[in-house]
């Protein structure tokens, strides 16, 4: 019966090792368990959801069914020269589409002429006519220098368009110039041979492009500190008593 006893209580401490064996990683069950093959298939997972995994592979079969095959279409929004498409909203100009590149007058697509007028006394009247082959913008009024003048002229408000005059290829427009006082009141009078108008872009005080140099009569032209100009304006009328 003691025999018995033994050898039971012998199998059991071996039972025991042997479970003891499989759990530290030294039995036969531990190698190639199923824990390892859990680990990778994580990492596998981990990895399909990773930036570089998760980027659409490009086309290359030239087939165009990949999820990225390279097209260079526009999207919609600059499409406004589709039919049927709306222009996009004004980002200047009232009226004037986003994708619309606003090209100015100036001395590049333009011809400027100065003429002296009779009447009003000490006027000279300025003309500008595009030239070039697309309508131009002509913003705010001339800047006028005469010879190497220091100073600026100022402009007439009252005179200033309720918007900005465009001129289409072959149209003119115009400004009127107030040399000097009629009365005498002006000072620091002189004679001047050359005159360089410049143009103003779509902010005030801004180049607007090359500026143009209108011949002046052989005599010259005489101005004073009165000097004032009016703004471009696409009616002669609107200026022929200021």
């Amino acid at each position: 019966m003691r025999h018995i006893r033994l050898i039971a209580a012998t199998g059991t401490a071996v039972a025991a090792l042997a479970l003891t064996a499989c759990d530290n990683g030294t039995g036969t069950e531990d190698e190639g368990a199923a824990r390892p093959k859990a680990t990778v298939a994580a990492a596998e997972t981990n990895v399909s959801k990773s930036p570089e995994s998760s980027t659409p592979a490009k086309d290359t079969t030239g087939t165009g069914t990949g999820t990225d095959s390279g097209a260079t279409e526009a999207s919609p929004v600059s499409r406004t020269d589709a039919p049927g498409s709306k222009p996009a909203a004004s980002a200047g100009r009232k009226g004037q589409s986003a994708t619309r590149s606003v090209v100015l007058c100036n001395g590049t697509n333009t011809s400027v002429t100065a003429q002296l007028l009779s009447r009003p006394l000490n006027h000279m009247l300025l003309t500008v006519k595009n030239t070039g082959g697309k309508t131009c913008d002509l913003p705010y009024y001339p800047v006028l220098r005469f010879d190497q003048m220091q100073w600026v002229p100022q402009a007439d408000e009252s005179t200033q368009p309720q918007s900005v005059v465009s001129l289409a290829p072959g149209q003119s427009a115009y400004a009127g110039v107030l040399l000097s006082a009629a009365d005498g009141s002006g000072t620091g009078g002189m004679t001047a041979h050359k005159l360089t108008v410049g143009f103003q872009g779509m902010t005030p005080n801004s180049d607007g492009g090359p500026s143009a140099t209108p011949a002046l009569p052989a005599k010259g032209v005489y101005y004073d500190s009165t000097l004032k100009v009016t703004y471009w304006r696409s009616d002669l009328d609107a200026i022929s008593n200021w």
